[in-house]
């Protein structure tokens, strides 16, 4: 019985192993948010440039936490992109971008990077997600 316990620990310790490791589809998405974020200024024609400066600084930003969690999956980097993720959602009322277009797109995506990143923290951490289904 003992060593069924370990073994089962075992499998389950490597499954979370593999699943962290893994290239995560919710990176790939931030990653995509945060490439939309730089060329959004380019797309919809930002009239003020605090939000053009604010969308290409942050979407860079995303998007190298993004790759950095491909790489390897650290808590640290999605806790920063749903900082980031806040910080798009305040700044058009910080920076003072209201009622235009980049306040449109900079809520949009920063609601959208916030919750995947709290969802691939959930995910990464939710036990019930790594263990294997009971097919019976």
């Amino acid at each position: 019985m003992l060593s069924h316990s370990r073994a089962s620990r075992s499998s389950a310790a490597s499954r979370t192993r593999l699943i962290m490791t893994r290239p995560s589809a919710l990176d790939l998405y931030t990653l995509a948010c945060g490439a939309f974020l730089v060329c959004a200024p380019f797309l919809f024609g930002f009239a003020r440039s605090v939000g053009r400066v604010d969308a290409e600084i942050v979407g860079v930003a995303v998007m190298v936490l993004s790759m950095a969690g491909l790489a390897a999956f650290t808590d640290w980097e999605e806790w920063l992109k749903v900082a980031l993720g806040l910080w798009l959602v305040a700044a058009p009322w910080l920076l003072g971008f209201v009622h235009t277009s980049a306040m449109h797109v900079s809520i949009a995506i920063g609601i959208v990077v916030t919750f995947l990143s709290l969802l691939e923290l959930w995910l990464a951490h939710e036990p019930d997600f790594t263990a294997p289904s009971d097919v019976a």
